[in-house]
């Protein structure tokens, strides 16, 4: 995958992203600072929190998180139980510290998620919390919400319950650390490590399921930046590990078994999302054909669709092509005890193909709060709290308003730093393939191109030329870099 690394310091053009970030925010009215009331409701309750009765901080925990984050919502405790598997998967327990109706439950409703960009996050709760108390650090006894889930050899859950432990994570571990001891067979050429082994096994179990369910993962590869030091930035592709979707696969079968939890007891907020249309689908196999990537006819899509390679420029324009198909995603709250939403019309998450709700990362996003709440007053047979309850309402728009501006917010900074990357170079020609047509499969339009040896994606300009098809190389010029306004303009060469 390609990269764009930079160093920025003490040019012109470091000082003028710093500005677009800055402006980006004040455009945008997110708050650097957290607000003081909000700060002060957490630090008291913070002086005041009564941790569960229930000890747990004898199990092992583990968590396994993207290199540098502070803010861990997720820690794991994998064993074999007789043919099949003993998960405990312990989530940081938010709402001990959020009160209800007060300035910091306020401030988090406002901000619906936390906002990450390149030179800071903006976080949904203060760091006293996100990066604190609330989060299961290494070596801190928290309180958690406590999933004990019980699944036989195939993967398949058999049992499941919710509760309140306190809990401690022996060891903070990244993505690269647990895929470097998988390849590499232990540290020093010793042993795969238990607990990865199981989280392997368990992985591609769930993820074979997730194919005969006919679930289907996007494998778009994620444009991030980063800067590894002040004024150095770099963007790139980040292809995931398989470490990272045997981790991911622990959170999707909670977020299903919750999600069951809900639906059984008649009240709570799904993530939903329509299935494809078969026309799209249709389409799809079309433009597969075209590329000369082979899809046999008994292949579901998202089988197709974790085959793909993505360092082939044929098959990334599927990738971005299959965009299509997962498109209607929203949160669908329902409680048979409230008539204006007793009954959800939709309860799958096609791309989960079940249904599904977000419950495994309450400190980086507001939903998973109420959800657990619900989850676990059902679990242990007492009433929802009528304050979880009368916000499953207006969650809904919250989370679809903070999702686009997060989304924004994403695009826009990576566009800048793009910009910033490739300011120096207006004039120069650039080896391009095409992404997209500019109109779902019509030929119409700019077509949107990517860059071979930069990490790159922007719309090429085709004049009276033939526009080159899917998937198909080509030559661009660079002929506009904006970084105020994080516009790249190319033109075919």
């Amino acid at each position: 995958m390609p990269s764009t690394r930079i160093l920025l310091q003490n040019t012109d053009a470091s000082g003028e992203l710093a500005r677009s970030f800055e402006a980006l925010r004040a455009e945008n009215e997110l708050a650097t600072d957290y607000p003081a009331d909000a700060v002060a409701d957490a630090l008291d309750a913070l002086a005041h929190v009564e941790k569960p009765e229930r000890d747990e901080t004898s199990v092992p925990f583990f968590t396994i998180d993207p290199a540098g984050s502070m803010d861990l919502d997720q820690a794991m405790h994998l064993e074999r139980d007789g043919e099949g598997f003993h998960v405990r998967y312990a989530i940081a327990d938010v709402p001990l510290y959020v009160r209800p109706g007060g300035a910091l439950d306020a401030e988090t409703r406002r901000r619906g998620q936390t906002i990450y960009m390149p030179d800071m996050r903006i976080p949904l709760h203060p760091e006293e919390l996100s990066e604190g108390a609330a989060s299961l650090l290494e070596g801190q006894i928290c309180s958690a919400f406590v999933w004990d889930m019980h699944l036989d050899a195939r993967g398949e859950v058999t049992s499941a319950s919710l509760y309140r432990a306190q809990v401690r994570s022996v060891e903070r571990l990244d993505y690269t650390q647990v895929q470097g001891n998988v390849d590499g067979g232990g540290a020093m050429g010793g042993a795969v490590d238990e607990r990865f082994a199981l989280l392997r096994q368990i992985g591609e179990l769930r993820a074979q399921l997730e194919i005969e369910r006919g679930g289907a993962s996007l494998p778009m590869p994620e444009q991030e930046v980063s800067e590894p030091s002040p004024g150095d930035y770099e963007v790139h592709f980040r292809p995931p590990v398989p470490s990272e979707d045997w981790n991911a696969q622990i959170s999707l079968m909670t977020g299903m078994v919750a999600a069951r939890m809900m639906l059984d007891a008649g009240i709570g907020i799904l993530r939903t999302m329509p299935k494809a249309d078969e026309r799209d689908v249709a389409r799809f196999r079309l433009q597969a054909k075209a590329l000369g990537v082979a899809w046999a006819e008994d292949q579901t899509y998202g089988a197709f669709l974790r085959s793909l390679d993505r360092d082939d420029p044929h098959h990334l324009a599927l990738v971005h092509e299959a965009v299509g198909l997962f498109r209607g995603a929203a949160y669908t709250p329902f409680d048979r005890d409230n008539p204006a939403i007793a009954t959800p019309e939709i309860t799958e998450q096609a791309a989960v193909a079940a249904p599904y709700a977000h419950v495994t990362a309450p400190l980086r996003r507001l939903v998973d709060r109420f959800g657990l709440v619900v989850c676990e007053a059902v679990s242990n047979g007492r009433e929802v709290p009528a304050w979880a309850r009368e916000a499953l309402v207006e969650l809904p728009e919250i989370m679809k308003r903070t999702d686009s501006l997060a989304r924004k917010i994403d695009r826009a900074c990576v566009d800048r730093v793009e910009a910033a990357a490739l300011s120096s170079d207006v004039g120069e020609t650039f080896a391009a393939f095409v992404v997209e047509d500019g109109d779902h499969g019509h030929g119409k339009g700019e077509p949107t191109i990517q860059l071979v040896d930069h990490a790159v994606v922007a719309t090429v300009k085709v004049g009276d030329a033939a526009a080159p098809a899917l998937g198909e190389a080509c030559e661009v010029t660079l002929t506009g870099a904006d970084i105020a306004t994080g516009k790249l303009t190319f033109a075919l060469a």
